[in-house]
């Protein structure tokens, strides 16, 4: 074993060997199991297909709530939201009186194992599909990092890179196309080719998932691009760990139109316009495909309604999974209690929460609703091209677990 294999470093109380060879962890957003299962079974992915015989793989549990920002930062952290802190896409920051989006690296309570690869002498790049990401996957980062979205934009002194497109050959995509996913891929190669890194960690977009359900055309499509690229990584010596934030589920009802609870127009119902606020951390720029309807919100409550005693009346309401005061759900899911509101709601495997119904524009939604956010949408693949000897399949398993599989048991 060389002198890089026995260096360790530790992040967030887990340890990590450095890289021996070239180590890739991919985030396939929205990837539902039963993605990979039809496209292997109908010829789509050989590459995937020989990975399974005789590499790693489990179903393992994403963090709830099922969204991108807490999952990708789960990942690169190795932690749950209730270390890292980023509890959502979007929350309610309680101090100021003011919603806001979660893009920005003050939010972030811990390092990432990103940051800390880079410190101690590796190369590191990061490449996502969607620009929010970027801030809080690059946060004090010393390598590349940069979005296919913005990938016109590049700089080397703040991403690291130039020149991008041009060792893509391929133009900026439409941010909602699965092109804008295959950027992200192609680059990965790209860079494996003529700048090589210790470690590459790509994050792509669920705009596919959110439209196409597994086994059909455009989604096996989609994951025979995947493999195709996941191929040539893997012929550059690459070890690759490939999990998911979240799966999806269709949020419909039989004749295909959303099945949504307004939660804010039944509070307002309730106890009185505005007197309650719901938050619905699914809420980011890019809501054409979801309209921001996801399977998880969280609610303000006023001072004179007890939790416990709405929680009650909102349990009976249809297509509620669940509800939550605000210690037991950051028990259950690890979150962080500041940052979670006062009670929340998950609702069941098809059926979506949305605030109040005059404020969510539906009219981008071109193909029946498909969404996630609940626990319902928690189970993601967990795969790695190398086989780990005696892995326990009967323990719980995380995808924040990737970078322990590829960098500790990629033997």
């Amino acid at each position: 074993m060389s002198e890089t294999d026995m260096r360790r470093i530790e992040v967030n109380g887990r340890a990590y060997r450095l890289p021996a060879r070239p180590s890739v962890v991919v985030c396939v957003d929205g990837c539902e199991p039963e993605y990979i299962a039809q496209a292997v079974a109908g010829g789509h992915m050989p590459w995937m297909k020989k990975v399974l015989a005789e590499g790693s793989s489990v179903i393992a549990d994403c963090v709830v709530p099922s969204f991108t920002n807490p999952n990708n930062l789960s990942i690169v952290t190795g932690a749950p939201p209730s270390v890292h802190g980023i509890c959502g896409n979007y929350l309610y920051d309680t101090d100021s009186g003011v919603e806001v989006m979660m893009n920005d690296p003050k939010w972030l309570r811990a390092p990432t194992l990103l940051a800390a690869l880079g410190d101690n002498g590796c190369e590191v790049a990061v490449i996502t599909a969607k620009d929010k990401l970027r801030k809080l996957l690059g946060h004090k980062l010393k390598g590349i990092c940069f979005s296919a979205e913005k990938a016109d934009q590049v700089s080397l002194a703040e991403h690291g890179i130039e020149g991008v497109l041009e060792l893509v050959g391929m133009p900026v995509p439409d941010v909602y196309s699965a092109a804008l996913s295959e950027f992200v891929f192609a680059a990965a190669v790209g860079i494996m080719r003529t700048r090589p890194q210790d470690v590459l960690y790509l994050s792509t977009t669920d705009y596919v998932q959110h439209k196409h359900a597994p086994g059909t055309a455009a989604a096996n499509a989609f994951y025979h691009m995947m493999d195709g690229y996941l191929r040539q990584l893997d012929a550059l010596g690459c070890a690759i760990a490939l999990t998911a934030d979240h799966g999806m589920n269709a949020k419909t009802r039989l004749d295909a139109s959303p099945d949504v609870v307004y939660l804010q127009d039944v509070l307002d119902g309730w106890l009185g316009a505005g007197r309650a606020r719901v938050i619905l951390p699914i809420t980011d720029p890019y809501v054409v495909h979801h309209g921001a309807l996801g399977s998880y919100a969280t609610l303000y409550l006023p001072g004179d309604v007890e939790p416990a005693v709405l929680a009650t009346r909102i349990r009976a309401l249809r297509g509620i999974e669940m509800v939550l005061t605000r210690a037991e759900a950051a028990r259950r899911f690890e979150l962080p209690p500041d940052r979670i509101g006062d009670l929340v709601v998950v609702s069941t495997r098809f059926v979506a929460l949305g605030g109040a119904a005059a404020r969510h524009d539906l009219t981008g939604l071109d193909a029946p609703l498909r969404s996630h956010g609940g626990i319902s949408e928690q189970s993601v693949p967990l795969i790695l091209n190398r086989r780990i000897r005696d892995l326990d399949g009967n323990r719980r398993w995380r995808n924040f677990d990737a970078f322990d599989w590829v960098l500790n048991h990629a033997d």
